[in-house]
Order: structure tokens, then C-alpha cells, then sequence
């Protein structure tokens, strides 16, 4: 009798690890899609708020160059006019040093991609953000920059992307999951569908928008 007990108790106590370990897996199925979510939100709100600091400094150098965006400015002039031409993103950022303080602000945290170290070694693959080439302050809706994962179909031409408002446009899958976030020329940041990207677009009020890719 005493050693069927012994069995007995044995037997109950790994039936028990066994509810246990299936509760607790359980559990976890449950639960790991929500902290999913609120990692991918987490990441949106940063991505959001890196594109604000993006905005408010290309604001302050434009007010220590008379009223205009760096894409706009000689080179001889401390600007990037002469890099317009394509494969230059990075360059657009990197004469903002000084007003963006830290190339962090450059990188999605969704993004795949990593901060330079500082702005001297910035290149295009540490950047996850697209510039607006057209962007200007008196044009408030016009892109400044938003999240490099834009397509609308067309071959962007040596990293320069065209967005015609008769073109329809939108997100790949890559940091977002079919959406991204866009940051105007008036210095707010919105969280475009592609539906909500199109219309945008349409609103800058432009034949053509060119953007310069980070590739």
C-alpha cells in the first residue's frame, strides 16, 4: 500500500507540471501577439517622433538661410542644390548636423538598417528615411521625408523617385507592414495607408514630387 501511495503522489505531482507547463504555453500564445503589437506601435511612435526632430531641424536651418531648405542652397553656400541630381540622400541630412544633433534620428527603429556612428561617416545605408527634393516651406503639404519603403511602380532614376498625384502609390511590407509615415514641409508627420499616402500626394498640389531614395 505505502508504495502505491508513493506511485500515486509521484504520478499527481508530473500531471500537475504537466497542466502547468500547458497553462503557462497557453498563456504565451495569447500573449505574445499583444506584446507584438505593442512593440510594432512602440516602434511607429519613435519612427513618428524621429520624423518630427527631422523636420524641426531642417526648420531651423532653413531660418539661418534665408527661409530656404538645404536641396534649395548652393554648396558654396553650406545647401545641397548640387546633389539634387541623385544618390545623395544621405547628403540632405548630413548638412543638418548640427541641428539634428545625433544620426539616430535617422533610423526607424523598424528598420533593418543602423545609425552611423556620426555625421561624417552618414551614408545612404544608414538612413531609413526618403527626402522630399521639392520640399520648401511656403509649400506646407509638400514630403519632406518619410519612411524609405514607398513605391509606386516606377524605376526610381539614380535613386530618384518621381510620385506624379495620377500614379498610384504606396508601402512594401518592409518596415511598417503597409504603412509608413510621411513628414511635411509645415513640420507634422502623419501615418499614412496607402490610400491616406495617395491622397497626400495629391494634396501637395505638384505635377511631380521627387524623392531621393537612400539605396
Amino acid at each position: 500500500m505505502k508504495r502505491n501511495s508513493r506511485t500515486d503522489r509521484r504520478a499527481f505531482t508530473l500531471i500537475a507540471l504537466l497542466v502547468v507547463l500547458a497553462v503557462l504555453a497557453i498563456l504565451a500564445a495569447m500573449l505574445l501577439p499583444a506584446l507584438a503589437k505593442a512593440k510594432q506601435r512602440a516602434q511607429r511612435i519613435s519612427c513618428v517622433n524621429n520624423l518630427k526632430q527631422d523636420g524641426l531641424a531642417v526648420r531651423i536651418w532653413e531660418g539661418d538661410n534665408h527661409d530656404k531648405f538645404p536641396m534649395a542652397v548652393s554648396t558654396k553656400m553650406g545647401g545641397t542644390l548640387e546633389w539634387v541630381a541623385g544618390g545623395n540622400a544621405f547628403r540632405h541630412f548630413q548638412v543638418m548636423s548640427n541641428q539634428l544633433s545625433t544620426p539616430k534620428v535617422l533610423v526607424c527603429p523598424a528598420d533593418t538598417r543602423q545609425p552611423a556612428r556620426d555625421f561624417g561617416h552618414l551614408e545612404n545605408q544608414n538612413l531609413s528615411y526618403f527626402v522630399g527634393l521639392d520640399a520648401a516651406s511656403k509649400d506646407p503639404q509638400a514630403l519632406f521625408a518619410g519612411d524609405r519603403n514607398i513605391t509606386n511602380g516606377l524605376a526610381p532614376v539614380r535613386t530618384v523617385l518621381v510620385l506624379p498625384p495620377n500614379q498610384p502609390a504606396g508601402w512594401t511590407e518592409t518596415i511598417h507592414g503597409g504603412t509608413g509615415n510621411i513628414g511635411l514641409s509645415d513640420g507634422s508627420v502623419q501615418q499614412f495607408s496607402t490610400p491616406g499616402l495617395q491622397t497626400a500626394i495629391k494634396n501637395t498640389g505638384r505635377q511631380t514630387n521627387r524623392i531621393a531614395l537612400p539605396e
